[in-house]
């Protein structure tokens, strides 16, 4: 799976056990049933919950009986730490390297590079304030808006 599908999975995957009010054991759901959610395939989301699971954001068992549920409220778990868990792809890439003796090739570099940080540290902070709450609500598309 891509990096850059990661965090999508993930956030959809934690709106869909907060839907199904999955936020213990006895509640697990099966990773074949949030792949269906998704679409995408079992082994895929398996790897995501995994990723999730070292993140603290979810409990997961394998098995015949398995699945995974929230360990936290819906309400409480933003997307900027599900971003982080996922190592997921809010990297807009490297500034090339310059070029000496070039006027433009000399000082694009750190222009791009003050450009490329700053438009990450906005990701970061937007997702910072939306939670899997939220995108189950709607709540996030409000503020898109303004």
């Amino acid at each position: 799976m891509s990096d850059s599908q990661k965090f999508p999975v993930a956030a959809h995957a934690l709106a869909y056990l907060a839907h199904k009010e999955a936020f213990s054991a006895d509640r697990a759901v099966a990773s074949a049933e949030l792949a269906a959610s998704v679409p995408t395939n079992p082994v895929v989301v398996r790897r995501v919950t995994a990723m999730l699971g070292k993140a603290g954001l979810i409990g997961a068992r394998a098995g015949a009986n398995g699945g995974a549920w929230l360990l936290k409220p819906a309400d409480t778990i933003t997307l900027d730490v599900v971003l982080k868990a996922v190592n997921g792809c809010a990297h807009l890439g490297v500034a090339p390297k310059g070029v000496k003796g070039c006027p433009v090739g000399e000082k694009i570099p750190d222009a791009v590079r003050a450009a490329i940080e700053s438009a990450g540290d906005a990701a970061h902070t937007r997702l910072s304030e939306i939670t899997v709450a939220d995108l189950l609500n709607g709540a996030h598309q409000s503020a898109t808006a303004a």
